[in-house]
C-alpha cells in the first residue's frame, strides 16, 4: 500500500495537472452535449462515448508512465499495424450511416471503428522517430531526407484517399507540414511544395475530385441559394441552429432544432451546432477556449521537452487537434467545405475520442519524462536536444 501511495504521489507531482483538467473539462462538456442531443435519436451515442472516453483515459495514463522514447522505438510495430489496418479496410471495410466513404471496420457485437483515427496517432509516432533519426544524422536538410519524409507521409495518404476519406487525407497533410516546419525542414522545400500543389490544383479538380466533392466546394460560394436545398443544406441548417441560440442559448434539453435532428450529423461533425443552439454564443466561446488552452498547453510541452523526439511528438499532437478544430468549426460556419472532420474530444465517435486521448497521453509522457540526469554531476537537464549528445546520460 505504501508503495502504491508513493507511486501515486510521484505521478501527481510529475504529471501536468492543468492539461489533465482541461482534457477532463472537454470530455465532460462533450458528454453533456451528447446527452442533450441524443434525446431525439433511438441510438444511444452516450454509452459508446463514455466507454471510449474511459478506455482513452486508461491508455493515456499508461502511456504517461512509459518513456516516450521506448514508445517511439516500437515504430516498426506501429507502422506495420497501420498498414494492416488500412489495407484491411479494402477487404472488410463498411460504409456507416452519414458518410460517403468506406473507411470503417465492423467488430463482433455490432461495434465499428475507423482505422485512420488510430493511424493518425501511429503516424505522429513514426514520423517523429523518422525526423529524429534524420536530425541526429544531420540529413534533415538534405533532399534525400525530405523525400523520405514525403514518402513516409504519402503512403497512408494514398491508402486513405483510395477509401474515399479525403478529409482525413487533408489532416495528414497538415500534420506533416506543421511537424516539418517546426522540426527544421528548410523553407525552400516548402516553397517547392507550394508551387507543386498550386500547379496540381487543376489536375486534382478535373481528375481526382468527384462531382460530390466539387459541389461541396462550390456550395460555400453559392450566392443564389440553389445549394441550400442540396449540398449546402447541412451548413445552412447548422448556421440557423447556431444563430437561434443567441447569446445564452435555449438551455440544455430545450433546443427544438436539436431534438428534431434537422441538422444532419449533429452528434458528430456538427456537434458545435448543439452548443450554439442550446448554450448560445457563450457556450461556443467556452468550447473554443477549452480546445485553445489544450492546444497551447501541448505546444508548451513541445518546447520544454528533453529532446527533439519529444518535441516532435508534442508538435504532432498539437497539429492533429488544431487542424481538426479549425476545419470542423470552419465547416459548421460555412467557411470551409464539408469534408467529414470531427471536433476533437467533443464529437460523438468512440474512435475519434480514443485516438485523441492516446495523443494526449503521448504529450503527458513527454512532460513526465522530460528530465534527464547527467551521471557525471547529478544535475537535471531539460531540452536535451540543445546539448551535444555524449556518453553518460541516464535514461
Amino acid at each position: 500500500m505504501s508503495a502504491l501511495l508513493k507511486n501515486l504521489k510521484t505521478f501527481f507531482i510529475k504529471t501536468d495537472k492543468i492539461l489533465w483538467l482541461l482534457t477532463i473539462a472537454a470530455t465532460v462538456y462533450s458528454v453533456i452535449l451528447i446527452q442533450s442531443m441524443q434525446r431525439g435519436y433511438q441510438y444511444n451515442y452516450l454509452t459508446s462515448q463514455l466507454l471510449a472516453i474511459a478506455a482513452g483515459y486508461v491508455i493515456a495514463v499508461i502511456l504517461t508512465l512509459i518513456d516516450y522514447e521506448r514508445i517511439a522505438n516500437l515504430w516498426p510495430i506501429f507502422a506495420g499495424v497501420s498498414l494492416i489496418l488500412l489495407v484491411l479496410v479494402f477487404f472488410i471495410g463498411i460504409n456507416v450511416t452519414g458518410t460517403d466513404d468506406t473507411a470503417w471496420i465492423r467488430l463482433p457485437g455490432g461495434l465499428s471503428f475507423q482505422p485512420s483515427e488510430f493511424v493518425k496517432v501511429f503516424f505522429i509516432i513514426t514520423l517523429s522517430k523518422h525526423m529524429a533519426v534524420l536530425q541526429e544524422k544531420e540529413k534533415l536538410h538534405s533532399l534525400f531526407g525530405v523525400v523520405s519524409l514525403l514518402i513516409h507521409t504519402g503512403i497512408p495518404m494514398v491508402l486513405i484517399h483510395a477509401q474515399g476519406d479525403d478529409g482525413t487525407v487533408l489532416v495528414f497533410l497538415f500534420i506533416f507540414i506543421i511537424m516539418a516546419f517546426v522540426g527544421g525542414v528548410q523553407l525552400r522545400y516548402f516553397l517547392i511544395m507550394i508551387l507543386l500543389l498550386a500547379a496540381g490544383i487543376p489536375i486534382m479538380w478535373n481528375y481526382v475530385l468527384n462531382e460530390e466533392q466539387k459541389n461541396r466546394f462550390t456550395a460555400i460560394f453559392d450566392l443564389d441559394g440553389n445549394a441550400l436545398t442540396n449540398y449546402g443544406w447541412q451548413q445552412y441548417q447548422g448556421k440557423v441552429s447556431i444563430a437561434s441560440g443567441g447569446m445564452s442559448g435555449t438551455g440544455l434539453g430545450n433546443g427544438a432544432r436539436v431534438s428534431s435532428g434537422i441538422v444532419p450529423e449533429q452528434e458528430n461533425d456538427f456537434i458545435f451546432t448543439v452548443a450554439g443552439e442550446e448554450l448560445g454564443f457563450v457556450g461556443c466561446i467556452i468550447l473554443i477556449v477549452i480546445i485553445l488552452l489544450i492546444a497551447v498547453r501541448i505546444i508548451t510541452k513541445a518546447f520544454s521537452a528533453r529532446d527533439y523526439l519529444g518535441k516532435m511528438l508534442c508538435v504532432g499532437v498539437f497539429a492533429m487537434i488544431s487542424v481538426q478544430t479549425i476545419i470542423n468549426i470552419g465547416m459548421v460556419l460555412g467557411l470551409l467545405p464539408v469534408i467529414g472532420i470531427t471536433l476533437p474530444l467533443f464529437s460523438a465517435g468512440g474512435t475519434s475520442a480514443l485516438a485523441v486521448l492516446m495523443g494526449i497521453g503521448l504529450v503527458h509522457s513527454v512532460h513526465y519524462h522530460k528530465d534527464v540526469v547527467d551521471v557525471h554531476d547529478g544535475h537535471l537537464k531539460n531540452n536535451r536536444y540543445k546539448y551535444i549528445r555524449k556518453a553518460g546520460y541516464y535514461r
